[in-house]
């Protein structure tokens, strides 16, 4: 069946104001926090009456899940990317760990939504954002699970204790330092993972 040209124009109008609101949330949303901006305030950043922006999202609660939602897409898919052509466990963790932080430690208001806006910042959607963060973070749970770890040494703790770290970094991160790749690995020596040279030079 054929999609008359004026409906597909509509359709992809409407899809481009989508991400228009979504861009301008995630600025917002960083810039201020969640609870400190309006909607009118998103709708004035997007260059779009109030009205309008009530059209494609009820609440700014459902806005919020939305922005946190491309925030979890944007940084899985650079993650899932990196992996990819990684040949062994530690390489590919590693991968993995450089990529969240490039991503986290760039200008990107999507990442610093999902780092900065706590479920527990906004009650009302806490548990749509957990299980968001959460369908995130199991990303690390099977290259982890892969490591040679002593059999003592608890894989969840491991993996949590690797994600608060280099989530923290944003806090005293500071461009002209080391870079998030090094950052990442010196975090990755720190929980004994050897780096990259040792690692060749044991194979």
């Amino acid at each position: 069946m054929n999609v008359p040209a004026q409906a597909s124009l509509k359709t992809i109008r409407q899809h481009n104001r989508r991400e228009d609101v979504l861009d301008a949330a995630a600025a917002l949303f960083r810039e201020r926090g969640f609870h400190a901006c309006s909607m009118r305030d998103i709708a004035k950043r997007a260059g779009m009456l109030p009205g309008s922006l009530y059209y494609h999202f009820p609440s700014k609660e459902s806005l919020l899940i939305a922005t946190y939602a491309e925030g979890v897409r944007r940084i899985g898919q650079a993650v899932d990317l990196a992996v990819e052509p990684q040949a062994n466990p530690e390489q590919q963790l590693r991968a993995a760990c450089r990529a969240h932080l490039q991503i986290l430690l760039k200008a990107s208001d999507y990442a610093q939504v999902v780092i900065r806006v706590q479920p527990e910042d906004v009650p009302a959607v806490a548990r749509e954002l957990t299980h968001l963060r959460d369908r995130y973070e199991d990303r690390f749970r099977p290259l982890v699970e892969a490591l040679s770890l002593p059999s003592d040494l608890d894989h969840d703790h491991f993996r949590r204790l690797l994600l608060g770290a280099l989530n923290w970094t944003r806090h005293w991160y500071q461009p002209g330092g080391d870079t998030p790749a090094d950052i990442a690995d010196a975090m990755l020596a720190c929980l004994r993972l050897p780096q990259p040279e040792k690692a060749a030079n044991a194979q």
